[in-house]
């Protein structure tokens, strides 16, 4: 069964102007599906095809004249060489939206586009299903702590199979295939653990030498094995956000798990029931929201401008959306019932920052009902889920 995705939107439009679009993400997380569905009439070739790959490599020339008129190129990183071949076909003759790639890995793949192709490709970054595309397709788990644990990996949703194993084939599967591809590592089994303490420290301040001190690695490797993490869209750095107050704010950046399926698994949730009294419930739900708020923005083929407000003394507003210079604090709540305080970390940094424009601010909650309430937009995770901007409620 296939799930529209919204990106599609972002599609038509950047196909309008631009010969070549590039569909990047993890992999699993419906790129060449999307693609597909987007232009049925292109032929689709895989460089993990061994064929395809082999006449990519050894006779670019002919590959391409099989491929007239454009295609849709799979996994493209496998074979950057290409798209130097492809500058000069595009140049050629400049048909917009003829040629649409995918790829799994960024850094390497987008030094290669942005050498080959600037001016010439549109991006656009596709996460697993968004809340909004499952909701949707009426697929959005009906509660909470079922829907965290599933996540948001198509397969999942389209198959019969239990999260739990088909998240722990996808999660081998990656460091054999995309680790194994990005950097030499000796132990797998240490990158395992180094894997699941990144998880257990999602929507938390990074301390490289903690993390690395924990599995017993250095910083330096460290820090590359969180590189491919970003690389490969198992997890994002979200930067502290510099507002206009003199109180002195943390430098360090949050670790964020993707995926909440893939972090739910990585800690060992076997079934959705043990959320329901997990310790890190929390900041699996900070993790859930954070990640849907960039979903929203990637998929209408946008970069998203995410940060976060905290103090040296721990004052905290979870995550602050920038729109054209105007902010929209969120705070995220696992708790089913409504509690006095919750606004009332929002409410301090605007009361600080009086020279920035604030949107008004929105608490996404474990509960059901949808309401404003204490000067804020109390919002259920349901209905979060479905519009994490608000553009549908008009807070957007």
């Amino acid at each position: 069964m296939y799930v529209p995705r919204e990106a599609a939107t972002a599609l038509d439009r950047l196909a309008r102007g631009f010969p070549v679009l590039l569909i990047t993400g993890p992999r699993q997380s419906g790129k060449s599906t999307l693609a597909r569905h987007h232009r049925p009439d292109l032929p689709y070739v895989s460089m993990e095809n061994p064929d395809d790959r082999a006449m990519a490599v050894d006779d670019p020339r002919t590959f391409f004249s099989r491929l007239q008129g454009g295609a849709i190129i799979d996994e493209v990183q496998r074979v950057p060489d290409l798209l130097s071949w492809l500058q000069g076909i595009v140049d050629a003759t400049p048909v917009m939206g003829q040629y649409i790639l995918t790829g799994s890995q960024q850094p390497e793949l987008t030094r290669h586009v942005t050498q080959s192709l600037a001016g010439r490709v549109a991006r656009v970054e596709l996460l697993p299903l968004s809340g909004a595309e499952l909701a949707s397709a009426d697929l959005l788990p009906t509660d909470l702590s079922t829907a965290l644990w599933t996540g948001g990996y198509p397969a999942i949703h389209d198959r019969a199979v239990d999260p739990t194993d088909w998240l722990a084939n996808y999660v081998a599967t990656y460091i054999e295939r995309d680790v194994r591809d990005l950097l030499e590592v000796r132990n797998r089994t240490t990158f395992t653990h180094f894997l699941r303490a990144c998880a257990g420290r999602s929507a938390q301040l990074l301390n490289v030498h903690g993390l690395g001190s924990d599995v017993g690695v250095t910083d330096p490797t460290a820090r590359s094995w969180l590189s491919v993490l970003e690389a490969t869209y198992i997890a994002a750095l979200l930067e502290p956000w510099h507002a206009n107050v003199t109180t002195r704010l943390v430098k360090s950046p949050e670790l964020v798990l993707l995926d909440s399926g893939v972090l739910t698994f990585l800690i060992g949730i076997s079934k959705p029931e043990q959320l329901d009294v997990h310790p890190l419930r929390g900041a699996i739900f900070e993790s859930w929201g954070i990640s849907e708020v960039m979903k929203a923005v990637l998929n209408q083929g946008r970069r998203p401008s995410l940060g976060f407000l905290r103090d040296k003394g721990g004052n905290e507003v979870d995550l602050v959306l920038d729109r054209g210079g105007v902010l929209t604090p969120i705070e995220f709540k696992a708790g089913r019932t409504f509690a006095s305080d919750w606004p009332d970390a929002i409410a301090r940094w605007r009361a600080r920052d009086t020279t920035t424009t604030w949107r008004e601010p929105m608490i996404v909650y474990g509960g059901e009902d949808t309401m404003h309430r204490s000067g804020v937009w109390l919002r259920s995770w349901r209905d979060f889920a479905a519009d994490p901007l608000g553009e549908r409620d008009g807070l957007g």
